[in-house]
């Protein structure tokens, strides 16, 4: 069963029980807007406990503020009653709300017009108390209601209204902007996991670049992620970066992504995020080492947003590892196929090609890595150990240090092809490292 065919029967339900329902927020957004919509949520006059009495084994996800979700046949759906919001005290949560029978006063307490519109499957025909309807036609983000106690109510809304002008493609309404500008500071009372969530969205969504743009004119950006921040007037050497400075370069590239994995897209963010502190002109604009301060860098601001332990490995190692492409044509069979072998490698090949065509559009290396992964088979780039550590005590060899150094010898052989078979490579430790 998909979410609408269940959100339709629970109002055909809720209404054959005197309560009133209708859909409600993002879904009827993306169905005027002709998208497919992922999430259905319905607003009803019914209470909680209304609600869980006629669909048995619903889940009260927030009772307070009268959410109850409805699973079937592997869909879920929130009902919602209709209420009002009052006393916001901590920048987020309401400090008492008001259960209403006006879908009106449901409406008046959401964030955006293009959210607050409702929708009566019965008759097809759209509610709206608020000019959200001219607003999607309009492709403008408008809060309802005065903008600056929106905002106040919870300060994550102004990195909501970055994010549905992004991804939709939207301009946010000048009081809207204001609004945000006024209280950008604010948005570092939001959790770490709240603004971390928002940003992998505008992310991974679409129209990153345009977020980021929006994040900087809205003044969000300084608070949030200032490293990023500082890229903006950081020159680069015009020979390789033809394109302009750092920040120019970052968002080209967001632009080129489309709709990738968040652990690509944030090494596309993070990639060169070291170049503000090591930038110095010697014969020309360097910045020394920018990839291993990257890649400490990276850990601290992913760690300061509450990514997870996987996540944060995964984006260190993209902007540990993106500028060893510009070596491939020189490294050694063993190198090189060690350097392929690495997990998650087509992110690694993703970033370089995204990088290479954001600045000076030279794919030559690109392009060789991507007909070397094509033409070596698997057992190639990880071949079956010829030795073992057990194979090195049985030849006489006592345990010690040197035992990685003699094992990673000779794969290194087995790489390069100088080394076939189990005999070869006792041959080659005696001869390398005594009998």
């Amino acid at each position: 069963m998909t979410a609408e065919a269940l959100a339709r029967d629970i109002i055909e339900r809720l209404r054959a029980n005197a309560h009133q329902a209708l859909m409600v927020g993002g879904c009827v957004r993306d169905m005027l807007l002709g998208r497919p919509a992922k999430d259905f949520d319905v607003a009803t006059s019914a209470t909680p406990p209304q609600v869980a009495a006629l669909f048995p084994g619903s889940e009260l996800i927030g009772a307070h503020f009268g959410v109850v979700q409805v699973r079937r046949e592997g869909a879920a759906v929130e009902v919602a009653t209709f209420r009002s919001d009052h006393d916001y005290q901590d920048g987020r949560h309401p400090g008492h709300v008001h259960f209403e029978t006006d879908p009106r006063e449901d409406v008046l307490r959401r964030d955006f017009t293009i959210n607050a519109l409702l929708f009566d499957p019965a008759t097809d025909e759209v509610i709206d108390y608020v000019g959200g309807e001219g607003d999607l036609r309009a492709g403008v983000v408008r809060t309802v209601g005065d903008s600056r106690r929106r905002f106040a109510e919870d300060h994550l809304r102004m990195l909501r209204a970055i994010r549905f002008a992004a991804r939709l493609g939207f301009v946010i309404e000048d009081e809207t902007m204001r609004a945000i500008r006024e209280l950008a500071p604010k948005v570092l009372t939001v959790s770490a996991e709240r603004i971390r969530d928002e940003l992998a969205r505008i992310l991974t969504e679409g129209g990153a670049r345009r977020g980021f743009e929006l994040l900087d004119e809205s003044g969000l950006l300084e608070h949030i992620l200032p490293e990023i921040a500082a890229m903006k007037g950081i020159e680069q050497p015009p020979e390789f970066h033809p394109e302009g400075d750092v920040w120019v370069h970052t968002l080209i590239m967001l632009e080129s992504m489309g709709k990738p994995p968040l652990t690509l897209a944030l090494g596309v963010l993070l990639h060169d995020v070291a170049k503000p502190p090591t930038f110095r002109i010697a014969d020309r604009i360097r910045f020394d080492g920018h990839a291993e301060l990257g890649a400490r860098m990276t850990e601290e601001i992913m760690t300061r947003l509450r990514f997870s332990h996987h996540e944060i490995e995964h984006v260190k190692a993209l902007v540990a590892n993106h500028m060893k492409f510009k070596d491939v044509l020189q490294m050694k069979e063993s190198t090189l196929k060690r350097f392929l072998r690495m997990e998650c490698f087509d992110e690694h090949l993703e970033l370089h090609r995204i990088d290479c065509s954001s600045s000076h559009g030279n794919l030559t290396n690109w392009e060789f890595v991507r007909d070397k992964l094509q033409a070596v088979p698997t057992e190639e780039l990880r071949p079956p150990r010829l030795l073992t550590g057990a194979d090195l005590i049985a030849a006489g060899y006592a345990p010690g240090p040197l035992f990685r150094e003699m094992l990673e010898a000779v794969e290194t052989g087995q790489l390069e092809g100088r080394l076939r078979t189990r005999d070869d490579a006792l041959a080659f430790v005696r001869e390398n490292y005594g009998k």
